[in-house]
């Protein structure tokens, strides 16, 4: 039978809910249990209120089985013609279509195997599935469709459900580990006048009533330095960032991350605190500190190891922090890497840094003395002008955290900054914040700052091989014919 003709037989049979008195949509209803706290202590006998998603029906003459499935579990229904339901109900309960929602009068019992059933005295049709359920899911193996309809994928697949009820889990360890330990958690601007606090090419918008053009922000991190300055001493946010830049398995252009600084501390303490949160949550949420990712064992056992960024350019490229880009250009190629005249010095050293991470291992490692070019925003090692007091931290191959020595120093700061707008010359979209620099011209106090990223923690943790199996409604190419048309 074709879809339309599917759908058309769904509406007709609701004029047969409305003459027997339901209102297929829009009643409340009052539930006594819900099913997943019904059955860990199911006694017969009982008489109960539920509701749920009808996910399959069994009907054998006088009798007909059905699965009911609320948030939480599923329960088997029993319905029997004259008992107690009257023939008129028991013909519009066999009316019922895989997918209806419903209200559930009854009573508990165990069958002759055990099974946990519900003898239905009364129900209600509460909303009206019109459109079919995948079949045991052969409709929607394609991911771009599971992505694309969400809501069906975690009808027809409960596992789904489970992973984003684990990511909330995640994310209130995190919360729960963070207050804890004294921080306070804030919330600050989504638009920005000045796109800053991370290399990344922003969202454009306009705000009609002052006719000013605004950013979407690509981190929170100057505004939670102004709190700093202004007095907080621990401070964090769970703040949705975005940058418009590529999609893939690990990019997604509207993301979660975890952001919190901490006055009188350095990167050093950033390390550990790191280290603390993964395996706080690790053991909460799964019981466990080694986790599984897509075949490979992963232990968060504290400390972790290590690794010097400079030193490994070192070894592998003989490039130094203070070569120029000719000399820098000359080694990459002598080592048989392609590299454009064209690029910046900047642009060079995070061209090196993407070819050593490229196989970073499995195991967590912190990789640590990145070249200071890389770090506008970090302290620079007192020993070494030229190497940065900051880390990333790689694992299975995937940078999820970023860390600083924050820099303090008003004066150093702006020169810096303006630095690299000169890089950026010619973008339209990148100015110098006055106003960021003259509040650290009050004063802040050394600060370390710590960035995590939610969406691939939940990846690691949950193990899913991609970004956007994590993210409820991941920013998709729009279909063929769903564009929008003007006029």
């Amino acid at each position: 039978m074709e879809l339309n003709e599917i759908i058309q037989q769904r509406i007709d049979k609701l004029s047969a809910f409305k003459e027997a008195g339901m209102r297929p949509y829009g009643q409340k209803f009052d539930k006594t249990f819900a099913v997943k706290d019904l059955l860990p202590s199911f006694e017969d006998g009982k008489n109960i209120v539920i509701a749920g998603r009808l996910m399959a029906k069994r009907k054998h003459g006088k009798v007909c089985f059905a699965d009911l499935r609320d948030e939480g579990a599923r329960i088997q229904l029993y319905v029997r013609k004259d008992d107690p339901l009257a023939e008129k109900d028991f013909e519009l309960f066999n009316k019922l279509d895989i997918g209806d929602i419903v209200g559930i009068e009854g009573e508990t019992f165990k069958t002759h195997t055990g099974e946990p059933t519900v003898k239905v005295k009364a129900f209600r049709l509460l909303a009206k599935s019109l459109r079919p359920l995948p079949e045991k899911w052969h409709g929607l193996k394609d991911v771009q469709i599971r992505y694309r309809q969400r809501y069906v994928d975690l009808i027809a697949s409960p596992e789904v459900r489970d992973i984003f009820a684990m990511r909330s889990k995640i994310m209130s360890s995190m919360r729960s580990f963070l207050n804890s330990r004294g921080f306070l958690e804030v919330e600050t601007p989504m638009m920005h006048l000045v796109p800053g606090g991370a290399a990344g090419r922003p969202f454009a918008t306009h705000h009609n009533e002052y006719d000013m053009d605004l950013f979407l922000r690509i981190a929170p991190e100057l505004y939670l330095k102004r709190l700093i300055v202004g007095g907080f001493e621990k401070i964090y946010e769970i703040n949705r960032s975005f940058r418009n830049e590529g999609v893939s398995t690990r990019h997604n252009p509207e993301f979660t991350m975890l952001e919190l600084y901490a006055a009188y501390c350095n990167y050093e303490d950033m390390m550990r605190i790191t280290e603390e949160i993964f395996a706080h949550v690790a053991q909460e949420v799964l019981g466990k500190l080694e986790i599984e990712y897509q075949g490979q064992k992963i232990n968060l056992t504290p400390p972790w190891p290590r690794r010097s960024f400079a030193q490994a350019v070192k070894e592998h490229f003989d490039i130094n922090p203070e070569d120029e880009t000719a000399v820098m250009v000359q080694k990459l190629r002598a080592k048989g890497r392609p590299v454009e005249d064209r690029l910046s010095r900047s642009q060079v050293v995070r061209l090196v840094e993407e070819i050593l991470t490229a196989d970073a291992p499995t195991q967590p490692v912190f990789f640590t003395d990145y070249f200071s070019i890389l770090c506008p925003l970090a302290k620079n090692k007192p020993e070494n002008s030229l190497i940065s007091e900051r880390f990333e931290l790689y694992m299975a191959g995937m940078e999820v955290a970023n860390a600083y020595s924050e820099l303090n120093d008003p004066i150093e700061q702006k020169q810096r900054l303006q630095e690299e707008l000169k890089e950026e010359a010619g973008s339209t979209q990148r100015c110098l914040d006055e106003d960021f620099v003259e509040a650290l011209e009050y004063g802040m106090p050394p600060t370390g700052g710590l960035g995590i990223g939610i969406d691939r923690l939940c990846m690691l943790f949950l193990n899913q091989p991609s970004i956007r199996d994590v993210i409820l409604f991941p920013l998709l190419r729009p279909e063929k014919g769903t564009e929008s048309v003007e006029g």
